[in-house]
């Protein structure tokens, strides 16, 4: 299969459960309070008539356009959106307190939030799968064993100093036990400055706001831990193997010179394309040296510059156990609420101005990353799928007209004056929400478009 048509077809496979999964909140919601349901839809527009069956009042379908999908429930006033993304008007003959406008408002309120309710669920539900599975995996390193200066953004060059080989014990005042502690505490901390504090050494601190996201993680991978220098993964038929390097050996100097950290062993190699070093290994104990000459590649996709890489990769201290139901439960718990924030986040920084609009990304993005998580593994695929999820619950939430947040500000306004928005008002903020939706997709699909064309 071609990349792009892997691509295409995980992204198709994502999209379509997560779209399943919320319009499936709906329908379930629906039917419970007894609205009639005139189709169950994966995509918008008018059913794929092949890919179309009836079960009882309800036809269950594939839509022309793959994107999205919605629940079309019998109502007294068709919404001007409807005839195109819907399919049109029904022409079942639907008894009247089974219209959607005949439920009490706070079970139509139900209804319009089942799907982002169940969007959380799925997530919640699948990290706290993964936890329990897979335990926890800690890397207890806190000591800095390198900063990326080059790489630090704007108005944090202060970091460039930090004491190297220090341990931090703690950011932003509280305590830090491993290094996913450090980065978690670097991205998701709520202060707009971060401070670390230092065992023996003066505290950091440098300003950066909270909602700066992309600047926080920058932040983030520019900080190396201090890794012993120990191998722990060899790449077949890859120059490290062919020198005789393996798994469990420790690199104790490169053509002489003492090597302390993983990150200086690094850059000896990377500044070596093509060109022939001595490696000194210890392994069981004993020293060897071997020659081995790293491959000139490029960096990274983005980054055409050439360094020199032999297939090999670091062995970190990680510290594996097992968590109990109830452990696990918390796990995935705060992953759920640490998704949602970052999310919430976001969007707080696009209208500050502090989250550049060049950084969302649509289904082609989501397409890309979706593909990379699936060749990883089913599980690397399924937390990626739990972290869209939840973007879905939360984009939904919005308060726009044609999103669930919108249609449930609409009911909520109707319940605290106890009658519904006039119907030309309720149809004119609608096709204002639909222009703002549109107006988002241009934008996603274009900064899409531009990714791939490198601009």
């Amino acid at each position: 299969m071609t990349g792009f048509l892997y691509t295409l077809t995980i992204l198709l496979i994502v999209l379509g459960v997560l779209v399943f999964v919320h319009e499936l909140g709906h329908y379930w919601a629906a039917k419970h309070f007894g609205v009639w349901v005139h189709r169950f839809a994966i995509g918008i527009g008018s059913p794929i008539k092949r890919l179309t069956f009836r079960r009882g009042e309800t036809e269950w379908a594939i839509a022309w356009l793959p994107i999205g999908g919605y629940v079309k429930m019998a109502s007294r006033e068709e919404d001007p959106s409807a005839g195109v993304l819907e399919g049109g008007a029904e022409n079942a003959v639907v008894p009247p307190d089974r219209m959607f406008e005949a439920k009490p408002v706070w079970q139509r309120m139900v209804i319009i939030l089942a799907g982002v309710t169940l969007n959380m669920a799925f997530a919640w539900l699948v990290f706290v799968g993964l936890a329990w599975k897979n335990g926890s995996a800690t890397d207890p390193t806190t000591a800095i064993g390198r900063v990326a200066a080059a790489e630090l953004p704007a108005g944090t060059e202060a970091l460039a100093n930090l004491p190297v080989g220090r341990r931090v014990t703690a950011v932003d005042g509280i305590a830090v036990e491993s290094w996913s502690d450090i980065t978690s505490r670097i991205v998701h901390g709520d202060a707009n400055t971060i401070a670390f504090s230092f065992d023996g050494a003066p505290g950091v601190s440098v300003p950066l706001h909270r909602d700066a996201l992309a600047e926080r993680a920058r932040l983030a991978a520019a900080l190396r831990p201090a890794h012993a220098p120990v191998i722990g993964m060899v790449v077949p038929n890859s120059r490290a193997a062919a020198a005789g390097v393996e798994v469990g050996d420790t690199i104790v100097a490169i053509d002489g010179t003492p090597v302390a950290l993983w990150v200086d062993a690094v850059d000896r190699i990377q500044a070596a394309p093509e060109v022939e070093l001595r490696l000194t290994l210890r392994r069981d104990g004993a020293e060897r040296e071997v020659a081995v000459t790293p491959k000139g590649e490029p960096l990274s996709p983005e980054d055409s510059t050439i360094v020199g890489r032999i297939g090999a990769a670091n062995q970190p201290p990680v510290v594996y156990s097992d968590l109990t139901a109830g452990e696990a439960v918390v796990r995935g718990s705060e992953a759920t609420v640490m998704a949602s924030g970052s999310i919430f986040r976001t969007f707080r920084g696009l209208l500050t101005g502090r989250v550049d609009t060049g950084e969302l990304g649509g289904p082609i993005m989501i397409g890309q990353m979706a593909a990379n998580e699936a060749r990883r593994g089913i599980e690397s695929l399924l937390a990626f799928m739990a972290v869209i999820s939840v973007n879905l619950a939360v984009v939904n939430l919005l308060p726009i007209p044609v999103l669930d947040g919108g249609a449930f500000l609409i009911l909520l306004v109707e319940g605290i004056t106890r009658r519904p928005l006039p119907t030309r008002l309720r149809e004119a903020v609608t096709l204002v929400g639909l222009g703002l939706v549109i107006m988002l997709m241009v934008l996603a699909f274009s900064n899409d478009i531009g990714r791939l064309l490198g601009r």
